[in-house]
C-alpha cells in the first residue's frame, strides 16, 4: 500500500491506495490504519483499495471543523469525491463502519456496495458498549481479541501492557486519535443511525466476530433488522478486531459484494 495525500477543502487527507480490480473504500476503526495492515493488503488482491485516514490520524490534517456525525459524513462522501470515485465498494470497521453506514444512509443511490464489519452506530441499554474511552491499555486485549494473550503481542509488539512508560506512551500516541473519534464515539455511540438504517439500499453484508466483547454480537441483529437487503456473516473464534483474527473470512465474506 501507498500513502499518498488529497485536498478536501481547506483539509488534507492521506489516504493508503493499493491493489487492482474494483475500486473499494476502507473506513477504518479507532485505532487507524497503516500500509503494513493485513487486512488492507489481502483486499488488495481482488480489489483498487483506497482507506482514507480519518482526520487527526496519521499525519492528516486534524480538522476542528469537523464537530459532529454529520460533519464526518459528509467529509469522507467529499473524500470520495476527491479521490474521483463513483460507487466504490464502501468497507467500514467499527467506527469506520458507523461512518460507512451514515454515508450509505444519507446517500441511499449513491452507494449500491456496503460491508459494515463489527460497526458502532447503535446502543441498547440492556447490552452497552463498553466505554474504550475509560479502557486502559491492559484491558484492550481482552476486549478486542477472541485470544487476548495473541492480541496483546500483536497491540503492543511484546511490550508490558502494565509498564508506566509504555502507558504514557500509549496515552501520548492516541490522545489525538480518540480526540477526533470522540466526536462521534463519546459519551455513547450512537448519533440516531438506528432511525436512519430505512434508507439503506445498498446490498449490505454485515461481518461480525462471535466473541466480540466490545460490541456485542446482538447488535449484529439489530444492524441487519434495520437494513432491508442486509446479510449476516457470524465468524467463530473472532473478537472485535476479527479483521485481523480471522482476515481471510472477512475478505470472503466481502468478495461477495463485488
Amino acid at each position: 500500500m501507498e500513502i499518498k495525500s488529497v485536498q478536501v477543502r481547506d483539509i488534507t487527507v492521506r489516504y493508503l491506495e493499493g491493489g487492482s480490480g474494483p475500486a473499494l473504500v476502507f473506513l477504518h476503526g479507532t485505532g487507524g490504519v497503516t500500509a503494513a495492515d493485513p487486512f488492507l493488503n489481502a483486499l488488495a488482491v481482488k480489489h483498487h483499495v483506497y482507506a482514507p485516514m480519518i482526520p487527526g490520524y496519521g499525519d492528516s490534517d486534524e480538522a476542528p471543523e469537523i464537530r459532529d456525525m454529520l460533519d464526518f459524513t459528509l467529509h469522507t462522501w467529499d473524500v470520495v469525491e476527491a479521490l474521483g470515485l463513483k460507487d466504490p465498494i464502501l468497507v467500514g470497521h467499527s467506527m469506520g463502519g458507523m461512518i460507512a453506514a451514515e454515508m450509505a444512509a444519507i446517500a441511499p443511490n449513491d452507494v449500491s456496495r456496503l460491508a459494515l464489519i463489527a460497526p458502532a452506530g447503535l446502543w441498547d441499554d440492556e447490552h452497552p458498549v463498553v466505554d474504550m474511552f475509560a479502557s486502559l491499555p491492559f484491558e484492550m486485549p481482552q476486549l478486542l481479541f477472541h485470544d487476548a494473550q495473541a492480541g496483546a503481542a500483536i497491540l503492543t509488539a511484546g511490550r508490558n501492557v502494565e509498564d508506566p512508560g509504555f502507558l504514557q506512551a500509549y496515552l501520548v500516541a492516541n490522545a489525538r486519535q480518540l480526540g477526533m473519534a470522540g466526536r462521534i464515539l463519546f459519551p455513547i455511540p450512537e448519533r440516531g443511525l438506528s432511525q436512519r438504517l430505512c434508507r439503506i439500499k445498498a446490498k449490505t453484508m454485515i461481518v461480525w466476530g462471535e466473541s466480540d466483547r466490545l460490541i456485542p454480537p446482538t447488535y449484529a441483529q439489530a444492524f441487519k433488522t434495520g437494513i432491508a437487503s442486509a446479510q449476516l456473516v457470524s465468524i467463530p473464534e473472532a473478537g472485535h478486531m476479527v479483521i485481523v483474527e480471522k482476515t481471510a473470512a472477512v475478505v470472503e465474506a466481502v468478495s461477495t459484494l463485488g
